[in-house]
């Protein structure tokens, strides 16, 4: 981490540290063990770890966001696996928000808000991009399938890295790998899916469960 303020090392290996163990699991006094500073340098920064958790949460919001962005304005099913890519890649980033999110509202319910907004958000999303693929003939479905469709998908993004840690491997997939979340994420449209589209998802079918 050369060249990085101390500030940073601290969020990166809370972060670690988060994603490993758990936010329950982990003190500031292990965080500044792990950094190689005194606890009191580390509260130069951070007066609790409250503030380290919610300084990641923002960082979180800040990784989605575009991939939400995104998800609001594709309209082909290779865009749809793309964004859905993208998003389950920045969620393992920072897994623990999800994983552990009953003690993170139960001991910071001041983030409860702003957890809220994140799912809203991504509902928002998810909807307008099943409208989208609806609209462009990608899917047909009515506006409740639709409506159906975007609860799933939110659901299968808040919820899959704390499944796959109960899913065992199997040959060479990974239950826990984006690439694999996001196809079977996918598959949430597959009864929906028209036309030349299918061929997209025969593929990815290929490609994850051989």
């Amino acid at each position: 981490m050369a060249g990085t303020s101390t500030r940073d090392r601290i969020l990166e290996v809370s972060l670690g540290l988060f994603n490993r163990e758990g936010i329950a699991a982990v003190s500031t006094h292990r965080i500044a063990a792990e950094v190689e500073i005194s606890p009191g340098n580390l509260h130069y920064h951070f007066n609790t770890k409250q503030q380290i958790v919610e300084w990641l949460f923002r960082r979180f919001e800040a990784r989605v966001a575009p991939c939400l962005e995104a998800a609001a304005g594709v309209a082909a099913i290779d865009d749809v696996w793309l964004t859905l890519h993208m998003t389950f890649e920045a969620i393992d980033a920072y897994r623990f928000v999800y994983r552990d999110v009953a003690f993170l509202l139960h001991e910071y319910p001041a983030l409860e808000g702003a957890a809220q907004a994140l799912v809203t958000a991504n509902l928002i999303a998810s909807r307008e991009l099943c409208a989208r693929l609806a609209a462009a003939g990608v899917l047909k479905a009515s506006i409740e399938e639709v409506e159906m469709l975007a609860l799933q998908m939110v659901f299968t993004t808040t919820c899959w890295f704390s499944f796959a840690r109960l899913t065992p491997r199997s040959g060479r997939t990974d239950p826990a790998g984006p690439g694999f979340a996001a196809y079977y994420t996918l598959t949430l449209l597959s009864p929906y899916v028209v036309g030349e589209a299918r061929d997209y998802l025969n593929y990815l079918r290929g490609k994850y469960l051989r």
